[in-house]
């Protein structure tokens, strides 16, 4: 019996792991990887090195950390969640299953991807999935943003801060916030391509212009770098069912990273957090450590190891999901 399961070993799922094994708790962290969407750095024909997200460091040490506790770590996946004997159960395909009084999930979140053809080729090479960590790179550059919600909003702002030129590129219509529509629309280096599809990414070695057909035909627009900016798809298949999810399907989680069920934490891209940014996620991962520590030993997580009743999920009280 484990005292916390940490789900993922992304930015925030490392951090949680190594805060719960300094807090001396029996800990397990279940994972297929170390480092998460950190193990993949955009390169760009204009840069002397690979650039490095901001953070990637800390995620390097705490990976080390981890991969040296063997007895804390197991690479796996984990399959499904269940309930039994008073606590969680974590069934995975490769490892069989554990059990935990309390669980922190930190599987992440995965981008939309456009499927047009050159998109894979150039993933990464001149093409990513979050502007946020690299504007800055793009000085006096022409960038593409791809998106038509708040999250394309946001990124053609904070590249235009940087970029001469912005196209940003909206397949039908912009959505949701009016006053980042605004300041888009009233941008003078952000030009709109409304309507507009991408059909392909051309490239040599790097991505270097996009093939788009719009109201006034097909045209095809170079840029020094191009970012796919829908919201991302929550990893949170685990706990659908389990706790509260929000209507993206993020997991609601409160300002100490507690779900609507008792004993469950959330961290990271996986939740309903402010912005996907590893220095957001390895302090989110590190607060839901400390919340859990707190759970186990205080309150209802010391009167489950007491042998204290306990709510029990919905449902029959067997192992699998309520």
């Amino acid at each position: 019996m484990h005292d916390v399961i940490i789900l993922g070993g992304g930015p925030a799922g490392l951090a949680a792991t190594t805060s719960c094994v300094h807090r001396g708790l029996e800990t397990l962290l279940i994972t297929k990887d170390f480092g998460g969407k950190t193990n993949l750095h955009l390169q760009l024909p204009f840069l002397d090195r690979h650039w490095t997200v901001p953070g990637t460091e800390v995620v390097d040490r705490l990976s080390g950390q981890v991969e040296y506790w063997d007895f804390a770590r197991v690479l796996a996946d984990a399959d499904h969640i269940g309930w039994e004997d008073q606590a969680y159960l974590v069934a995975t395909k490769e490892a069989g299953s554990f059990r935990a009084r309390s669980l922190i999930l930190a599987t992440g979140a995965r981008p939309r991807r456009l499927a047009v053809p050159g998109e894979r080729a150039y993933s990464m090479r001149g093409l990513c999935y979050s502007a946020a960590s690299y504007a800055p790179l793009f000085q006096d550059r022409v960038v593409a943003v791809v998106g038509d919600g708040d999250l394309a909003l946001r990124s053609a702002l904070d590249l235009a801060r940087f970029a001469r030129r912005v196209f940003l590129i909206v397949p039908e219509r912009i959505r949701r916030d009016p006053a980042l529509t605004a300041q888009v629309e009233a941008h003078p280096a952000i030009i709109l391509r409304l309507g507009a599809q991408v059909l392909e990414v051309l490239g040599d070695e790097y991505a270097r212009s996009l093939r788009l057909s719009g109201p006034e035909g097909e045209e095809e627009i170079g840029t020094d770098g191009v970012f796919v900016e829908y919201d991302l798809v929550p990893n949170s298949e685990l706990v659908r069912g389990w706790v509260d999810l929000d209507p993206a399907g993020r997991v609601r989680i409160d300002f100490q990273n507690r779900t609507s069920r008792p004993g469950i934490f959330a961290a990271g891209d996986v939740t309903n957090t402010y912005r996907e940014q590893v220095l957001i996620a390895l302090g989110e991962g590190a607060k839901a450590a400390m919340s859990a520590y707190e759970y186990l030993t205080t309150g209802e997580g010391a009167r489950r190891s007491q042998g204290l009743p306990a709510p029990m999920p919905e449902g029959n009280g067997k192992a699998g999901r309520p």
